[in-house]
């Protein structure tokens, strides 16, 4: 008995969903099953969604209030969103524009102005030693090399060395009088106000940086809406860091 199975199962035919004849392949590819049932389930979906909408609108009061009826409007029977410049005039939208771009380009200024007199104040010093640099000495022999003394060879105190700005000579140091009477209070209170102005002038650059960015979608803005025959093409949308960017067509002036 066990054989027979064996026997029955090896001659068993597969059988396969048919294809689209060939004198129907001009109508596309035969629907399967699977085809069938994603059809039919997304045909359900619509369907149920339609009689949930038919059910809402038929129970809905139309003397009830609801504070979005003051910005939305029906017209023709279709239903838009109020635009929150309906009730001002084009002149008088095209002028606030116009001083919105005038507001952003004078605060762009103000910090453009600042950022340069906080810069002329702080000498970017730490910024200057903290750059990696090279200078290169040329001595006569290895002899010189070895006894070679970079102190001496700038003219400079040893711990002056590693300071690439506001670094004086040893005759200049001899002439300058230093306070004696600093306290490490008085030399921490001033290490932080430089790192307050330094924190200032980082905000303030992330600041102008910000601005610009407004500036210029603001200008491309006004240029869009600018009547031309041809449309512009958007090459890369706007982000926090960059305006929006367009390509436009070459156009013949009269």
């Amino acid at each position: 008995m066990s054989s027979w199975k064996k026997v029955n199962k090896t001659n068993q035919k597969v059988h396969r969903e048919r294809a689209q004849p060939s004198a129907r392949a001009h109508l596309g590819l035969l629907e399967k099953k699977k085809d069938y049932k994603l059809r039919a389930k997304d045909r359900n979906e619509k369907d149920a969604t339609l009689k949930a909408l038919h059910k809402r609108a038929l129970n809905k009061n139309p003397d009830e209030f609801y504070h979005h009826m003051l910005n939305s409007k029906i017209e023709q029977g279709e239903h838009h969103e109020r635009d929150k410049g309906d009730d001002f005039t084009k002149d008088q939208i095209k002028l606030m524009q116009t001083q919105d771009f005038k507001y952003v380009t004078m605060k762009r200024t103000m910090e453009a102005n600042k950022i340069g007199r906080l810069q002329g104040q702080l000498h970017m010093t730490d910024a200057v030693n903290e750059t990696p640099n090279k200078h290169i000495f040329f001595v006569e022999d290895e002899e010189e090399a070895q006894q070679f003394d970079l102190a001496k060879r700038l003219d400079t105190h040893p711990a002056l060395i590693g300071r690439r700005s506001n670094r004086p000579r040893l005759e200049d140091l001899s002439k300058l009088q230093l306070a004696t009477a600093v306290t490490p209070e008085q030399i921490a209170g001033m290490n932080h106000e430089r790192d307050q102005s330094y924190r200032e002038l980082m905000r303030r650059i992330d600041r102008e940086k910000e601005l610009s960015v407004v500036h210029k979608t603001l200008e491309i803005k006004r240029v869009l809406k600018q009547k031309r025959a041809l449309k512009p093409k958007l090459v890369a949308k706007g982000t926090p860091n960059h305006a929006p960017q367009f390509k436009f067509k070459y156009e013949r002036k009269r």
